[in-house]
């Protein structure tokens, strides 16, 4: 890699192409199958309302609206995609941006379940794994396709890094 600014950037690019990537999944299986797509304003408030130190809600729904939470909530949900990135190549080095693999960047985006199901859910007041959801199988199965479609986004988007920038010269971690 060239720098460390070279390899931010390729982050950057990856993660708002697989989280893009997923945005567009969304639109899909909503048109095709009537699959809603997630409401990003409620991410919004609970930023919002972390601010003022409250982690956790009984219902986000029922929370006070926060000013601008939609766009808090999008940008909220495009810095997560780039940080899931980040997190990607820590862990399993810089090989990926010469050479990407669909079965670990696809196993990594269903890994990340974690977080909907055991942090962001049940501080939404969801309980977790969407147990306090009217249809909980059906919230599982949504977060489920939609950290399938980040795997699968973040091998698209690592593929058209390596079309986009100069070749890799040197990897930066010893993990590569």
């Amino acid at each position: 890699m060239e720098n460390r600014t070279g390899l931010a950037l390729r982050i950057l690019f990856v993660g708002i192409g697989a989280t893009l990537f997923m945005d567009i999944w969304a639109v899909a299986a909503d048109s095709l199958f009537g699959i809603p797509q997630s409401n990003f304003s409620v991410v919004g408030r609970w930023t919002g309302h972390m601010l003022d130190g409250q982690f956790t809600h009984e219902s986000i729904r029922r929370a006070a609206p926060i000013a601008g939470e939609s766009a808090i909530g999008w940008t909220a949900h495009y810095v997560i995609g780039v940080i899931f990135v980040a997190a990607f190549v820590m862990i399993f080095g810089t090989r990926q941006l010469q050479k990407p693999s669909l079965i670990m960047t696809i196993l990594f985006g269903v890994a990340m379940i974690v977080f909907p199901f055991f942090v962001m859910q049940p501080a939404l007041g969801a309980g977790f794994m969407a147990s306090n959801r009217p249809n909980p199988d059906f919230a599982r199965l949504k977060s489920l396709m939609t950290h399938f479609s980040f795997g699968l986004g973040m091998y698209v988007a690592f593929w058209i890094q390596t079309k986009v920038f100069k070749p890799v010269e040197t990897p930066v971690s010893s993990a590569s």
